[in-house]
Formats: C-alpha cells, structure tokens, sequence
C-alpha cells in the first residue's frame, strides 16, 4: 500500500513542482480607499519555457474579484475588466501595478485594515494555479499613483 501511495505522488509531484518553478509572485500588496472595495498589485514572473496566461482570480474576501485595467477615454483615464487574460510570456514578466493592469475586489467581506492580509488564487489556465498572500498597504507610494474612485460606479457591488 505504501508503495502505491509512493508511486502516485512521484506521478503527481513533477508536474505540480513545474508549475510551482515556472510562475513566481513577487511584492504582491493590497490598497483599499473604501469599505467595499480593494485593488491588488503584484509581479507575476515566468521562468519557465511556455507562455502563460493569467485568466482569472478569486478570493475569499469579496464576493466579486477581476482582472481591470486603466484606459485613456478622450483624455480621461477609466477602469475597465480585462476580457481574455493578461499574457505572461515565457521567460519574461508582468507587473500588476498602479495606474496599469490590477486586480480588483468588489465587495468585500469585510474592510480591511493596514497590516491585513488577504489570499488571492491566481488562475493560468494550462500553467495552473498560484496562491499569494497580500497585505494592505495604504501608505505605499508608487511612480504611476492611480486612484480607486472610478470603481464607485460598480453596479451591484
């Protein structure tokens, strides 16, 4: 019986370990300016030799999270969701950063406060998943601020 349970995991563990080698999540952290939203910004780094897709996220911690982006509308900058995932190509990074690609948390379970953490389950499709921890920063600054207030108009959140 031991052997069996021996020979499985060897069949399940390379697989799992190039997953887990080929996708890193660096500097991830969280900014809430309200009680019912929060934005999540992170580096995805991939090592490995195929292109990856970041298609989706989910979390406990609210009842709605995406993938969004910043876009210039006659001058104006606008949030919208990102439909159809953001590439990560093989050997190279994305940042999810301020004033760029993030990800959004709508309607959270609860508000958050400096120093709390949230989990995040990033989903790459055939690359597979990776969880990541982030705690709320507020007081972090960035080259390219952005602010959250255009998320206000979120229906049903």
């Amino acid at each position: 019986m031991i052997r069996m349970t021996l020979a499985a995991l060897a069949l399940v563990t390379p697989a799992v370990a190039l997953a887990q080698d080929g996708l890193a999540i660096r500097d991830a952290y969280v900014r809430s300016a309200n009680p019912k939203t929060a934005a999540a910004f992170m580096v995805v780094e991939n090592r490995g030799a195929t292109d990856c897709r970041l298609t989706g996220v989910s979390s406990d911690a609210a009842a709605m999270v995406d993938l969004h982006t910043n876009v210039e509308e006659g001058g104006v900058m606008k949030m919208q969701k990102i439909e159809g995932g953001i590439d990560i190509p093989a050997g190279g990074e994305h940042a999810l950063a301020r004033g760029g690609d993030h990800v959004m948390l709508m309607g959270l379970v609860k508000p958050l406060a400096d120093g709390d953490s949230i989990v995040l389950t990033l989903d790459f499709g055939d690359c597979g998943t990776q969880q990541v921890e982030a705690a709320l920063d507020n007081d972090r600054t960035e080259a390219a601020p952005e602010s959250h207030a255009g998320h206000g108009g979120h229906k049903g959140h």
